[in-house]
């Protein structure tokens, strides 16, 4: 755990505008460019690299928040039939901005044309299996 950033976008002082909801250690945002309606990031209130930085309290809280947006979102909107969640560690992995992050992707019936694979579709030539 590092002290806060100022250029980094994920930083409290930064979201604190965007913040929809808190829980502990953690804070919950709507992504800036959604995959899905509803697509939401829960980022540790504390300055830490990626998932494998995060404290034992930080993940505790994340899973914690992801259980209640998640019901929240499947409570509100009822075409959600399933959910990816995921996180990038690393610029190879594809992660963009170096505080961690877990991205809550809400996915309904439809959204995409072949789902099987899921998250195997980082690399597309090894989504279908």
């Amino acid at each position: 755990m590092t002290e806060p950033k100022l250029n980094c976008p994920f930083c409290s002082a930064n979201i604190e505008t965007k913040i929809i909801e808190k829980l502990g250690t953690v804070v919950a945002i709507e992504d800036k460019n959604p995959v899905t309606k509803g697509h939401i990031l829960v980022i540790p209130i504390h300055h830490t690299l990626d998932f494998f930085s995060m404290t034992f309290e930080e993940r505790n809280d994340a899973d914690k928040l992801i259980r209640i947006l998640s019901d929240r979102i499947e409570k509100s909107d009822s075409t959600v039939t399933g959910f990816n969640i995921g996180t990038n560690c690393g610029k190879s992995a594809g992660q963009t901005i170096m505080h961690a992050h877990i991205h809550l992707i809400p996915r309904r019936n439809g959204d995409t044309p072949k789902p099987k694979g899921g998250v195997r579709g980082v690399i597309p030539d090894k989504m279908g299996y």
